[in-house]
């Protein structure tokens, strides 16, 4: 057993909100310790305190892992190493797109603004010539746009 097949098995495991996203692309996957071929312990942190995806995320990725034949599995849930949109792959951002929601701007942690919600590109068209409508969206990691370009409303993914 290797970290790379667990990786890859968990590449399967879907974020439940956005189903084109995996929990390793999403960033979320922080952790993969392999005592021996029958104990893993994969460490996860949730993009939010209080996700309400988080119980079906860690059933998820131990079913994942269980598949591959590993007797125990302990997925552990912590804040240690504190989760941003900056930990989202170039697959999970295009994957964001594929949902029809804008991937978040990468950002200096030390000065984020937000202003980062101004003209944010259009998954639809690519135009940044768009409108915030409000910086609260359906969840709490989204916000609410209009594209002035090709008039569509979108939501975006909120850099955290």
């Amino acid at each position: 057993m290797t970290s790379a097949t667990i990786y890859e098995a968990l590449q399967l495991v879907k974020d439940p909100e956005i189903p084109t996203l995996s929990v390793v692309d999403m960033g979320i996957i922080t952790g993969v310790d392999i005592t021996s071929d029958d104990d893993v312990c994969i460490t996860m942190t949730p993009t939010f305190v209080g996700c309400p995806a988080i119980d079906v995320m860690r059933r998820d990725v131990e079913a994942a892992v269980r598949a591959l034949g590993v007797a125990n599995v302990t997925v552990k849930v912590t804040f240690d190493v504190p989760w941003t949109t900056n930990r989202l792959s170039e697959a999970g951002k295009a994957a964001l797109l594929k949902h029809g929601l804008a991937p978040p701007e990468p950002f200096d942690t030390l000065t984020l603004k937000l202003d980062v919600l101004n003209n944010v590109a259009c998954p639809y068209c690519g135009s940044r010539e768009t409108t915030l409508k409000s910086p609260f969206g359906p969840t709490l990691c989204r916000s609410l746009h209009y594209c002035n370009s090709c008039s569509q409303a979108f939501e975006g993914f909120k850099p955290v």
